[in-house]
């Protein structure tokens, strides 16, 4: 990554560690606001650059949600900077350590992931000099407390940031709303506090979201969802068929015996996918209620002659997808079911057009219109009119993010 120049808050954090600094007496930093402001890259080579000035041979720790995505939003992209920095760095893949170095001194970096309340007990034990959490508003409180109680070392700080989650979050109620009780020195940024970013850049995101989520990720804002969960969808997003020839093919399943099932058949061509057409069952409208090879059958109906990718289905659904593999006819998976950023990623895939539904799809069409979020002041949309939405976000979560490997299956066909 190449830094031409830092904005001032990205200046302030790089610096407020410092002994002349207004922030040298904290015991914690906590930046949050719009996506690509800025704020995780500053903080990043901050935290390098205050381990050094302040220890040696000491232990340190980075979490993200995921070791992967901690390794995707910070690692990688510092260690490249250090080297050209005059660092050393030795990684050790299988320990998820970095060991560093600069001008004879020497500190241990461990890569956590706090994806759920079992994550706290991974950091158990260690005594860590700092700690810096990379997306901390979508970490578990369980797994933040463990690991700032690991930090006990004298001298030792604390190093949040996170993008803005719903007001009842916890993070933001027991830290953000408490910095100075907390001694935490609190920065908001926003897209114009990242001087890499040109105007044009800053527009085409500002156009990616509406809504909710326009607040939340491009102003900042921790506000509650309300309303549709896809305002954007009008009668004019629809669009008809495309003509073929098509690249690949894929489905998403969505299963039911007492709600719904909702199959979609998803097609690509010119690096769009197509909803191109969809099986759905309502047993309770229909009077009766299909069973696993039955649901088999509607699905073999909706694929056709077409060579499928891949088939992915609601996690829960066991028994269905135990029954489509004993036929090797499909090749199937347990779909990736986080409802919240499945949701944010079909709505960036949405707005960026990289997914698209045809106007034959009437029960998707039916539920853009009517799925909302419960207005409970958590991010949990209502469990109602979401059958045809749950196959879609599995598609997008499952497919449409790993999209390398149906590119590559697309190019031997």
């Amino acid at each position: 990554m190449k830094i031409k120049t830092f904005s001032k808050k990205q200046y302030r954090v790089l610096t407020w560690w410092c002994k002349k600094s207004l922030g040298a007496d904290k015991s914690a930093i906590i930046c949050d606001g719009a996506v690509r402001s800025g704020k995780t890259f500053s903080m990043s080579i901050s935290f390098i650059f205050w381990m050094f000035y302040r220890f040696n041979n000491s232990d340190f720790a980075i979490c993200g949600k995921t070791i992967r995505s901690a390794r995707r939003n910070i690692i990688t992209p510092l260690l490249d900077t250090l080297r050209r920095l005059g660092f050393s760095v030795e990684e050790k893949l299988s320990q998820n350590l970095l060991i560093v170095s600069y001008m004879g001194k020497v500190n241990r970096i461990y890569i956590f992931g706090g994806k759920d309340e079992s994550s706290a007990s991974l950091i158990q034990g260690m005594t860590l000099s700092g700690i810096l959490f990379d997306e901390v508003a979508l970490m578990p409180r369980s797994f933040v407390e463990q690991a700032l109680a690991r930090c006990s070392v004298e001298g030792s700080k604390y190093w949040f940031n996170c993008n803005p989650e719903y007001p009842a979050h916890w993070f933001y109620r027991n830290w953000i709303k408490n910095a100075e009780k907390k001694n935490a020195l609190y920065i908001h940024f926003t897209m114009r506090d990242n001087p890499s970013l040109s105007e044009k850049i800053i527009k085409r995101y500002e156009n990616l979201y509406s809504g909710n989520f326009y607040e939340r990720f491009i102003l900042g804002k921790w506000v509650a969802v309300s309303g549709a969960v896809y305002p954007f969808m009008k009668d004019s997003s629809f669009v008809s068929v495309p003509v073929g020839p098509f690249e690949s093919f894929a489905v998403s399943a969505d299963y039911g015996t007492v709600n719904p099932a909702s199959f979609g058949l998803w097609a690509l061509k010119n690096n769009v996918w197509y909803r191109i057409e969809e099986s759905y069952f309502d047993s309770r409208k229909e009077g009766y209620q299909k069973t696993d090879e039955e649901h088999y059958k509607s699905l073999i109906k909706l694929i056709g002659n077409r060579k499928i990718s891949e088939v992915v289905v609601d996690p829960s659904a066991a028994s269905f997808i135990e029954t489509i593999r004993r036929h090797g006819e499909l090749e199937v998976k347990p779909a990736v079911n986080d409802v919240l950023n499945g949701i944010r990623l079909t709505s960036t895939a949405l707005k960026q057009g990289r997914i698209k539904i045809c106007d034959n799809c009437k029960n998707s069409i039916r539920e853009f219109s009517l799925y909302r979020w419960n207005e409970n002041g958590m991010d949990i949309p209502i469990k109602q009119n979401d059958h045809a939405m749950d196959d879609i976000r599995y598609f997008v979560a499952t497919i449409l993010e790993s999209g390398d490997s149906f590119m590559a299956f697309a190019a031997k066909r």
